[in-house]
């Protein structure tokens, strides 16, 4: 079955890689770019139908929506790939303008996007359509001097939760995909002492070359699209730890609807709280 994909933020890293496999396996691709490059005239050679969007400016994004439904009438599967790190550095010596900008790259315009695509999805596939989002690294402990790139991921594991409780013909999903070989870690790099202790971690991780490989994030990403609502929706998956393509992973999920989600359950302890004294004479 020949699928349509909607990737935001095509041009670069796991987008691209992405373009590009699903284009080899026959899939109609569209996607959005913020500056023409060689990448964007490699994809529009291999098939992929572009169309130009500035995540940082709303009528940019309105113009690119306006365009992609009406020259992609019904889409089988939107990825969002946007990611930036910056500003990087401590919260309370950061641009504030600069740190709500990033809020918005990394979450309120994603969110935006799918808020103007959903009218748009195809709701005859097999397991109803897939909304794909990525979550970043700093969700599991409090990463110090990336406060806006951390924030807006933990906001999409919870947004994907939400949505899929209130759209049950879509399935919402996010995935962690762990160190990859993309531009993002430039950031780090040019940040220097305001990346602190992630900056030496950056610089080991790029000279050993200690990266998960593109093709296991391709791989975890096709498996996703391919699982029904219940096995994958509103969940957060990382390619690197999860067992993801075996049948244990598939039936624990389908055991537990809490799995992979953001609880407070389970992370406490019993001691019994003190008694109330507001009656109190």
């Amino acid at each position: 079955m020949v699928r349509t994909a909607l990737i935001i933020s095509v041009s670069s890293g796991i987008g691209t890689a992405m373009a590009h496999d699903w284009i080899r396996a026959g899939w109609t691709v569209f996607g959005t770019y913020r500056t023409a490059s060689q990448d964007t005239e490699d994809l529009e050679k291999s098939g992929v139908r572009l169309v130009q969007c500035d995540l940082t400016d709303t009528a940019s994004i309105s113009s690119a929506c306006d365009s992609l439904r009406q020259t992609c009438p019904k889409w089988d599967v939107l990825t969002l790939c946007p990611g930036t790190m910056d500003p990087i550095g401590p919260f309370a010596s950061t641009d504030f303008d600069a740190w709500s900008q990033s809020l918005h790259i990394n979450f309120t315009n994603q969110l935006r996007m799918v808020h103007a695509l959903l009218p748009t999805r195809n709701l005859h596939t097999e397991h109803g359509p897939c909304v794909l989002f990525f979550a970043g690294g700093g969700t599991n402990n409090a990463t110090t001097n990336y406060s806006a790139y951390t924030l807006s991921k933990v906001a999409l594991i919870k947004m994907c939760e939400l949505l899929d409780a209130e759209l049950t013909d879509t399935r919402f999903t996010i995935v962690g995909p762990g160190w990859v070989d993309t531009k993002i870690h430039a950031e780090t790099l040019k940040a220097k002492e305001r990346a602190g202790d992630n900056l030496q971690r950056t610089q080991d991780t790029l000279a050993q070359g200690n990266f998960t490989p593109m093709e296991d994030v391709l791989t975890c990403c096709n498996w996703l699209i391919q699982q029904p609502r219940e096995i994958i929706s509103g969940r957060n998956f990382s390619v690197a730890y999860d067992g993801w393509g075996t049948d244990e992973l598939r039936n624990a999920l389908a055991d537990n609807p809490d799995l992979y989600k953001l609880r407070r359950h389970g992370n406490t302890l019993s001691i019994p709280r003190p008694p109330t004294f507001s009656n109190k004479a």
